[in-house]
């Protein structure tokens, strides 16, 4: 994969998942319940935190550096502690205006195309590399933006309760 089409890829996945957010509208993304107390919000700030991770890996990666130091307290480790920080995460982020996760999801983006446009060639031609660096898009994610698309076309609240749930577990 060069960095055109990661970038490509990237812009696309921002695109959707800028038009879902549209179709959900802010109204519906502080509704508790969609599994225990998480909102569609807390999911927004759930996934943009681990991509602020995502964007600190890619920047070290511009400047040669190995792994960055994590935004959440230092003795959370990402390969041990996913529990502990999804509920740091959450606690975080929970009582923050939708408004203000929305803009700092569209903030991150912003950065991780810029991360990506001055990530060294040799990183993406490598796929170790770009592996460390969280590059490469998952399945998951795919899945889990499927869902919440389902959520979307919901007809009733009750539908669109049931499918909340199954998306915040996808995403945990």
């Amino acid at each position: 994969m060069n960095k055109s089409e990661l970038l490509h890829g990237v812009r696309e996945e921002y695109r959707q998942w800028e038009a879902l957010l549209n179709q959900i509208g802010e109204a519906r993304m502080d509704q508790p319940g969609a599994a225990a107390d998480w909102s569609i919000k807390d999911i927004i700030a759930h996934l943009t935190g681990w991509r602020r991770r995502t964007v600190a890996r890619l920047q070290a990666a511009q400047r040669g550096e190995g792994e960055p130091p994590s935004y959440w307290p230092a003795h959370l480790r990402a390969d041990v502690d996913l529990d502990e920080i999804n509920a740091w995460i959450y606690d975080s982020n929970h009582e923050r205006p939708v408004r203000q996760v929305l803009d700092e999801s569209h903030h991150v983006f912003q950065q991780m195309f810029a991360a990506i446009e001055g990530l060294p060639d040799e990183v993406l031609s490598d796929p170790a590399r770009r592996a460390q660096y969280d590059v490469n898009h998952s399945e998951h994610r795919r899945e889990r933006s499927k869902l919440i698309a389902e959520m979307v076309r919901a007809q009733t609240d009750v539908e669109f309760e049931q499918l909340a749930r199954i998306t915040i577990l996808e995403a945990l």
